[in-house]
């Protein structure tokens, strides 16, 4: 289930306040291999076990969030920092 527009056009990262946009497939497959491999951990120290089915990103590039069901995670703790890995794609 994809998340309208419209409520993407309404976030912000709860932390840093930087507007947020959907996820690339490019982008969201690269995340996916990259939690495959192992190794993968949210903002919070705590390892991301499971592929994303979508997510969004900072528009600075540097925080992804999950969407489950259709339903942003914005929460702190569970975004994902796009420093831990090497060649992230903006």
């Amino acid at each position: 289930m994809g998340i309208d527009q419209r409520l993407i056009d309404l976030l912000c990262c709860p932390v840093s306040k930087v507007p947020v946009a959907a996820l690339a497939t490019r982008q969201l497959e690269y995340i996916n291999r990259e939690i495959a491999g192992g190794g993968v951990r949210t903002v919070a120290g705590a390892a991301v076990a499971g592929a994303l089915s979508a997510g969004l990103v900072t528009t600075d590039g540097k925080v992804v969030y999950r969407v489950d069901d259709g339903i942003p995670v914005m929460l702190p703790e569970e975004g994902i920092g796009t420093t831990q890995f090497a060649d992230f794609p903006r």
